[in-house]
């Protein structure tokens, strides 16, 4: 009876192990599908007032159909196999049930087995059998569980190229703020097949304006990406006062570095809070004030109602483009940084608000060692040295007075553009 019913169990084990073989496969296509289409619906969630400004509530809604369409085919699949799994597991099951009590019978009829005996070994045998088919039932659950660890611990493992957190590098007593990029060859990783820079070569002396200029992916914004160690070159050396940055503390490095970038990004918090986070949070209130002040932002603040205290909403809403700008700028400030980096701070800005906003920026670029990158002549022509990017190189360097007598240069050309442009408005 017992060798009977050992020989039929492993069907249904062997049922349960290729229907979990099947699952897997499905599971992992699935949840790629379905991290697209989250995608989209993260995506028009954030940028809601773009989906509606456009009108493209119902465009969103078809691409996430449309991207939802494999999941559920492959839903379909995986039920189908599980059903049919689990369907085949039961009739295993209970096709084992109808031999055992069949082959009992039989052996309790011919007198070489009590009653007893057979339903003992029916029932402690058979109970083995339900649980191997009950498990194979699981079978998707436990895919998606482990696929789910899996994706975690993958995130949790990977380990960064550049890790903020990494509390080792030596650090300067003396920060003058120096800073050289030599021999700069550098691919985005997300686009290794386009080269950014090649050969580039710049000097920025302490306490000096330099300025970034070119055209529109030349490359400007990658040399504030690289100061920062945002990324490393593939060739050629970035230093600070003489000093490797790669060998230097990140989270040191970056705390000698203030950024304004074109689009601020405040968190909806109060206006304090988002100054002091230039300073880790730990900003006191006569650092907030000053550096408000520094930044033409103290008056515009303190007419609000609520003052500092004011909330600026999701990403700012709550504030106009020149007083976010403004906001930003005391951000950067209150950190006393050694190093300003702009990159395009006021090209978003209208003729009003560009003034108010370069005033803070020249107070705040005195003897501060700054890496200006703008479009507007305004913002570049009193650097002391306006560096012009083009297809990954410097091709021209010097002063504003300097660069627009050079016949056929690319900077007096671009100029030419901007006053054209502005003439024509």
């Amino acid at each position: 009876m017992a060798f009977i019913i050992l020989v039929l169990i492993p069907l249904i084990g062997v049922n349960g192990y290729i229907q979990a073989k099947f699952m897997k496969g499905f599971s992992a296509d699935a949840k790629v599908m379905y991290e697209e289409a989250s995608q989209v619906a993260s995506d028009a969630v954030g940028s809601i007032r773009t989906v509606a400004s456009f009108c493209a509530e119902e465009k969103v809604m078809q691409l996430y159909k449309k991207k939802c369409e494999g999941p559920m085919k492959t839903g379909i699949r995986q039920g189908l196999i599980s059903g049919s799994g689990f369907g085949l597991a039961f009739f295993l099951l209970f096709s084992v049930y109808a031999t055992s009590f069949y082959a009992g019978a039989q052996l309790v009829e011919h007198g070489q087995a009590t009653f007893t005996d057979v339903f003992q070994v029916f029932l402690a045998l058979t109970m083995a059998a339900v649980g191997i088919s009950q498990s194979s039932s699981f079978a998707p659950d436990s895919n998606k569980a482990k696929i789910a660890a899996a994706s975690i611990f993958a995130i949790i493992d990977r380990q960064s190229k550049i890790d903020p957190s990494d509390e080792s590098g030596m650090t300067l007593e003396n920060v003058k703020g120096n800073m050289e990029l030599r021999d700069v060859s550098f691919k985005y990783p997300s686009r290794p097949d386009i080269q950014i820079f090649q050969a580039l070569s710049l000097s920025i002396h302490a306490g000096k304006t330099v300025a970034l200029v070119g055209e529109s992916g030349s490359g400007k914004s990658t040399v504030i990406s690289l100061l920062q160690r945002f990324y490393d070159p593939d060739s050629g050396t970035i230093t600070l006062d003489g000093v490797k940055i790669q060998t230097l503390q990140l989270k040191w490095l970056r705390q000698q570095m203030g950024l304004v970038s074109q689009e601020p990004v405040l968190f909806n918090d109060t206006i304090r809070a988002n100054i002091a986070y230039g300073k880790g949070g730990n900003a006191t209130e006569a650092e907030i004030i000053a550096a408000s002040e520094l930044a033409n932002a103290h008056k515009f603040i303190s007419a609000l109602q609520q003052g500092y205290d004011t909330v600026v909403g999701e990403r700012g809403l709550q504030l106009s483009g020149g007083q976010k700008q403004r906001v930003a700028i005391a951000r950067a400030i209150v950190k006393s940084p050694k190093i300003l980096l702009l990159d395009e701070a006021t090209s978003a800005l209208d003729a009003e608000s560009e003034r108010v906003v370069q005033d803070a920026l020249d107070k705040v670029m005195v003897n501060r060692t700054t890496v200006v990158v703008a479009h507007r002549l305004s913002t570049i022509k009193n650097a002391d040295v306006i560096a012009v990017v083009k297809n990954g190189v410097i091709v021209e360097k010097g002063k504003h007075d300097t660069l627009i007598n050079i016949k056929d240069g690319f900077y007096a050309s671009l100029v030419a553009l901007h006053m054209t442009a502005s003439t024509s408005q």
